[in-house]
Order: C-alpha cells, then structure tokens, then sequence
C-alpha cells in the first residue's frame, strides 16, 4: 500500500470507531480480515496511525476546526508526528486510494491551528469530566503529564529471575539493543521503531524459554513494592493473566505459598501457559460461575485461606487511565457511570481482601489509574469499614521515591515523572490479636 493509502485506512477505521463505539482493536481487526491484500508492515502502520489518531483525538480537532475522522488524522500527523502541511498536502493526492487534497482551509489549519487558547481537556486529550479529578492527582503539573500521556509508551520487559539475568538477558537480545530500565532492577527497555511499533518479543527464543515477560516497569515496580519474600503465603486476588502473579514468584524464589485468583475465571485462562514458560510456582484457585462472574450459589474457592495471608494483593479492577497512552480509545469510551461501578468494584474485593489477611499482615491495593476515587478514597474506605487495618508508608528504595508522588494513603507513579504508566500502590496492615 501507497502512504497516501494508508492514511485513507487509517480514517476509515477512526471512522468505524467513532460510529459503533467500539474498542480500537476489533476495529483493527475487522479491516484486516475486509483487506486481506494488505501485508503485515501494512496493517501496523495504519495501527499506528489509528492509535496516534486516538491519543491526540481532541487537540487534533481543535487545531483542525472539526471532529471527523478525517481532521482528527489530519491533526494528529500535525501534532504527534510534526508533519509540515506541505509533507501532509503531499499524502493527500487523491491518487492511488490517496485521502482526497487538502482544501484550503485545512492547509490554513495545519499552518497555523494552534492550543494556546484550548480548554485543559482539549489541550491534555482527555474527557472533559476528568480534569477535576485528574488536576486532584497532579496539581499544576497536569498538562504536563496529560501531555505525556497522549505520547507512545515505551516497550519494557520483565526479566525472569527464576531463569536468567538482567545481564545475560540483555546481551542475549543485544540485537535489540535493550537498555535496563532507570527504577526496576529487573526490567530491560526496547527501543520501538521509527513507526511507533516494537519487536515481536514473542518469537524469541529466550521468550520462549521463559526469560522474560512483556511488563511495564510500573506494574513491575507495583508488585515488588508488595515486599513478598520467600517463604510467605501470599495471595493474588485478581490475578487476571498472571503478570504480577509471575513476579511475586520470581521476588519468592519459588519458595513459600503462592494463590492466584480473580473473580472472572476468563481473565485466568493465560497463567497457565505463562506459569509453565516461567517455571513459576503457584496454586490457581478458579471461581466457578458463568459469563465471567462467580456464582453467588458456590462456595468461595478462598474461604479455608480467611486469616492466614501474609501478604495479599489486590491489583484491583480499575477505568485504567493510568493506562491511556496505551489503550488511547478507552478514555474515549469512559463515561461516569463506569467510574461508579469500578468504585464499587473496588470495595468489594478490598473487603474480601482484608478477610484473608492474617493479624500482622499485609494488604497491598494496586491500581493502574490515576483518579483519586478508586485510589486514596478506596484505601480511606477501607480502614474506615476495618478498625484493625491501617494504611502505613511504602519502604521506597531511594531512587523511586525521588520520583514518585506520595498521596495521603500510598504512592502514585506517572508517565511524566517516572516514565511508567500510571499506577497507584498502597500498604495496610493488619493489627496484631488481641489476647
């Protein structure tokens, strides 16, 4: 496909996004299996476009005066990729499945559309119904961090502990030329390539044999400040496809009692899979129930674990907007009432949670958002609903508590200021028994 061809694929699919609401991938998909003809380099390019499309989706229509998909493009090759009008007249031919030529007002727009009077939300990319929410977490510094989190996020990997190290990881894939991550011990970075995109790591052999799992260094910064050590019974309450589950392995040597669980037994069908590649050692304990919840009717597959764990933790069911960089069409598609029900979400499981909490445990709650409602105000809910859980300070090492922000409860992490996406983690413990 011609440049000019894909830029017309990548507006047709911004299209069908914007008119069935539906998640960036399947749209994506869809096209590909409508246009078998285009090839693999094909089909990534105009992902790329459609992501950058979506991260800048508000700030392009401004600058551009409209909002359809064809502005929204238009503006975000202005905006994301610092293309000149005159590079982008130059796509836009009408020739060869081309986009049609730029008409004069949009040359004008590209030339000189500007954000210096846009509104918060338009100029940070993100609803409008947020910013009271998001300017709580990040105070004068949110512009810059939205802007930072409409830019492409970085492709880190988690070294396997349990199988090899940074080291000799690192130069295993020296092809690749991964640098270590500047805060996770055990994380690697891979430069994407000049479209945005990175390597397929799941070829690799040493993926493969299990060296190395694709995380971000925030989630591998989550699940090592859950402080689990070998020997301890630790539970992963929502455990999902295993990420963290993998990690608390790894900081476990294998050693110890290691339960993964979630409330939606699909979310669980990768760990087994991940487990066997990783050597990790864990017990799965599946909820039984059907279209992803667990059956009210059944018994609790945790009930013989209340008061036992020594570490327990929640990597709760969030809106993910610490993730939006990432998954730009989400925070298109949040609304209120998704916030509502993760909240409540949120309570639920934090109350199971602190059931299975021996005295003088500890509770981890993780987040990958940064929105003040499912962060502090569901820890501060918590010990409010518990008198004998508490939240207490993380034991940070010194270089990530230069970066990090501390809240009330516990720490947030974020694109700007630590280069990760946007995760939360907060610590209680539970009181000794009394005699």
């Amino acid at each position: 496909m011609t440049p000019g061809a894909r830029l017309s694929a990548a507006i047709e699919v911004l299209a069908d996004i914007a008119e069935r609401r539906r998640p960036v991938a399947d749209a994506l998909k869809d096209w590909g299996l409508a246009h078998r003809f285009a090839g693999s380099g094909d089909r990534a390019t105009i992902a790329t476009l459609v992501y950058d499309g979506l991260r800048r989706r508000a700030s392009a229509a401004w600058i551009m005066g409209e909002e359809t998909p064809r502005a929204v493009l238009l503006g975000s090759l202005r905006l994301q990729r610092g293309l000149a009008a005159r590079t982008i007249a130059e796509l836009c031919t009408g020739e060869r499945f081309a986009p049609a030529p730029l008409t004069e007002a949009e040359r004008t727009r590209l030339e000189t559309g500007t954000l210096a009077d846009a509104p918060i939300h338009v100029a940070g990319d993100v609803p409008e119904w947020v910013v009271p929410s998001l300017a709580t977490a990040l105070g004068d510094d949110l512009l810059s961090e939205l802007r930072a989190l409409a830019r492409r996020a970085p492709l880190d990997i988690r070294v396997n502990t349990l199988k090899a190290t940074r080291e000799g990881t690192r130069e295993a894939l020296a092809h690749l030329s991964p640098e270590p991550t500047p805060l996770a011990p055990d994380g690697l970075r891979v430069p994407l390539g000049e479209d945005g995109r990175g390597p397929a790591l799941h070829v690799e052999p040493e993926f493969l044999e299990g060296w190395f799992e694709i995380q971000d260094e925030g989630s591998q910064l989550a699940a090592r400040l859950a402080g689990a050590k070998p020997g301890m019974t630790v539970i992963d309450l929502c455990a999902g496809g295993g990420g963290k589950t993998l990690a608390l392995a790894a900081l476990m040597k294998n050693e110890g009692r290691l339960v993964a669980t979630d409330g939606d037994p699909r979310r669980l069908a990768p760990i087994h899979e991940r487990l066997r590649r990783a050597g990790a050692v864990a017990e799965l304990r599946t909820p039984r129930g059907g279209k992803g919840r667990p059956d009210p009717g059944r018994p609790d597959v945790l009930t013989d674990l209340d008061g036992t764990a020594d570490l327990v933790l929640v990597d709760a069911p969030c809106t993910g907007s610490g993730t939006w960089r990432r998954n730009p069409d989400a925070k298109w598609r949040l609304r209120p009432g998704s916030l509502a029900t993760r909240v409540a979400e949120q309570e639920a499981v934090l109350d199971r949670a602190a059931r299975l909490v021996r005295p003088g445990g500890r509770l981890v709650y993780v987040t990958c958002s940064l929105l003040p409602e499912e962060n502090d105000a569901a820890v501060a809910g918590l010990a409010g609903r518990r008198d004998d859980l508490g939240p207490r300070p993380l034991d940070l090492p010194e270089e990530v508590a230069a970066k990090v922000r501390r809240t009330a409860h516990g720490i947030q992490m974020s694109p700007e200021r630590t280069g990760t996406d946007g995760f939360y983690v907060a610590l209680l413990e539970r009181g000794p028994a009394h005699p």
